[in-house]
């Protein structure tokens, strides 16, 4: 009896392997079915080629506008296979770059893994759309709704930006409408079809530019290079100040009335560093300074900070949206304990401010920020007509990173009407219109 037992709990255990193998044998030849997976990369491909022809100092609207028709409509309607890979390639083709910056933290082994780890989770995101959306019509405003989806508080996915340089607004009203005439080409019978052309022109940017002139404010950008294994060495300190104060002065032999520097052009607690600031005081009373540096505070804590110098006075904005895990990490507290720990020597998050904060330069207002949060709504909060906006994009370099954060940096300048001034080391500098 004891016998026949133990046979058959063994058959059960050979039937439930050969179960569970079979399962897996089953979801693999799905999910890794060839035709699928380069359909979903030739999705990806024309929903991610205008970042790269735009690194490339390339723009055709025409190219554009059908790349972005082409990667929706095929996209639209798909099975969860499709999606699935669809999301993984796109985050892969967009944020492949986010990886870099571990090499600072000499946590290079950790590269692939991140860069695998950031693909899945937009596969997941866009495998779900599949899955609650079986109907290409709960698809449709599925997709739309995914740039309002920020996966641990990172909002760079922003479907809009595929419309930037074409023929299309770049409008929540455009992307939805265009989505949706893509819906009806795509399901309905080809009596109907035609139906998709209304909402197709609505997508379309009929409205000229707006002729949005900056104030009359002369000011300097200085293009700076300097690579981020640098930025913090001590040994460079002396040479980086010595540079800052020679764009000062050469600044203020060309006239200008404002110079704006990158984020961290000086490398160290500037709040902590006297001379350095009553020198920036002296220069004050000749040309107003903006530049990035950290602040210490002995109960606060630590601030990403921008510092603003005019007529021997210094105000101090701190960031007050901080990058996920390159300034905080994004989980409960003692998770948080545990991951500082773990992979960036016990250091402590950086602390946030509450409310954007505004320079005043001749009497005209420049709303303050500094990288990563000039490219999220809360700094754009009361409309402000200018903003000064900090980068460093050295730890990132080289990369699509620049070219990615130019691209939003335009679409929010064109959503708000704001003018946008840049500053960036190793990335783009300039003034950003409307």
């Amino acid at each position: 009896m004891r016998k026949e037992q133990r046979v058959e709990v063994k058959t059960k255990l050979n039937l439930q392997n050969l179960a569970w193998k079979s399962f897996v044998k089953k979801i693999f030849d799905i999910y890794f079915t060839r035709i699928y997976i380069i359909k979903a990369f030739l999705i990806a491909f024309c929903l991610s080629a205008f970042i790269y022809l735009n690194y490339f100092h390339i723009t055709i609207l025409t190219l554009n506008s059908l790349l972005a028709i082409i990667g929706f409509y095929l996209l639209l309607g798909e099975n969860r296979v499709v999606w699935f890979w669809s999301g993984f390639f796109i985050g892969l083709l967009w944020f492949y770059w986010i990886s870099f910056s571990f090499v600072y933290y000499e946590l290079s082994f950790l590269i692939p893994f991140i860069i695998l780890g950031v693909a899945l989770i937009y596969a997941l995101l866009f495998w779900c759309i599949a899955k609650i959306g079986r109907s290409i019509y709960i698809q449709a405003p599925l997709l739309f709704g995914i740039s309002f989806v920020d996966p641990f508080g990172f909002n760079w996915l922003k479907l809009h930006l595929t419309l930037l340089d074409t023929y299309f607004s770049t409008s929540h009203l455009a992307l939805g409408a265009l989505l949706g005439a893509l819906t009806l080409l795509k399901a309905f019978p080809k009596r109907y079809k035609l139906i998709a052309i209304i909402p197709f022109f609505l997508a379309i940017s009929w409205q000229t530019s707006m002729s949005i002139t900056p104030p009359a404010i002369n000011v300097a950008l200085p293009l700076m290079n300097i690579p981020q294994s640098q930025r913090w060495d001590e040994a460079y300190q002396k040479e980086a100040i010595a540079l800052n104060f020679r764009l000062i002065e050469e600044a203020i032999e060309e006239k200008k009335e404002l110079i704006i520097f990158p984020e961290s052009a000086f490398p160290l607690y500037l709040n902590r560093a006297p001379k350095i600031i009553e020198a920036l005081k002296t220069y004050s009373k000749k040309i107003a300074i903006v530049t990035g540096a950290l602040t210490y505070e002995e109960k606060e804590g630590f601030f990403n900070s921008s510092y603003f110098f005019h007529n021997e006075e210094m105000h101090t904005a701190h960031k007050i949206i901080l990058v996920p895990f390159g300034e905080e990490v994004p989980f409960p507290a003692f998770m948080v304990e545990i991951i500082n720990k773990l992979f960036f020597d016990g250091a402590k998050d950086y602390q946030k401010a509450k409310e954007p904060h505004d320079f005043l330069v001749n009497g005209i207002p420049f709303r303050s920020a500094i990288c990563f949060e000039a490219t999220t709504d809360k700094l754009f909060e009361g409309n402000p007509k200018q903003m000064i906006a900090i980068s460093n994009n050295a730890w990132f370099s080289p990369s699509i990173e620049q070219t990615l954060q130019h691209l939003l940096l335009r679409y929010y300048a064109k959503k708000y009407q704001t003018v946008i001034y840049h500053s960036a080391n190793s990335g783009k500098s300039g003034v950003i219109l409307p």
